[in-house]
């Protein structure tokens, strides 16, 4: 038994010191990152247009929610972008208090020039078993003193996980406008 667990321990012991070398190998052959108009962020709000989930349908009319995305942006090249978002997400419900959500969201973006943007993001739901990615198009509509308003489609699918092991898929079609700055 005590043979076993010192094999277990030299293993672990063994993982991470490759893991600690192969650590400073990145850090030592990356790039030095500037910040000279490299870091960005956004605010706005989204709105779930309509969505599809086990079969059923429903729309912005039956279930009112509202989510005000937050992000800071690191442009990684002139193409490409690493976007971290927070949503908040406020959905009244009858009879009883308006839920609060939240939403750890960060993604990959990817300009396509003409002021379109491409991206995904994946997308973690606190105090809900859901899980999933966002697909998104962005359009930069109006640039002005180094702000950005835009227009944003996306396509959120979630997996949720009932309390008795079932998991469903939703998809759901939103606008999100914005500015960026």
């Amino acid at each position: 038994m005590l043979q076993i667990k010192s094999e277990v321990r030299t293993g672990v012991s063994v993982l991470i010191r490759n893991l600690v070398i192969a650590l400073m190998g990145i850090l030592l052959v990356s790039q030095c990152a500037t910040a000279q108009d490299r870091l960005g962020g956004h605010f706005g709000a989204v709105f779930p247009l309509v969505t599809h989930v086990n079969g059923g349908t429903s729309n912005i009319g039956d279930d009112f929610k509202i989510g005000f995305p937050t992000g800071i942006t690191v442009r990684t090249s002139d193409r490409y972008a690493f976007d971290l978002e927070l949503v908040p997400t406020l959905d009244p419900r009858e009879g009883q208090p308006i839920d609060v959500g939240l939403t750890f969201h960060p993604g990959v973006l990817r300009a396509f020039g003409n002021s379109w943007t491409g991206g995904v993001r994946m997308a973690f739901d606190f105090g809900s078993a859901s899980w999933g990615f966002t697909p998104l198009l962005n359009k930069s509509l109006h640039q002005m003193n180094h702000q950005a308003y835009f227009v944003e489609l996306v396509a959120p699918v979630r997996f949720q996980d009932e309390g008795f092991g079932e998991t469903h898929a939703a998809i759901t079609l939103g606008v999100h406008v914005g500015m960026g700055f």
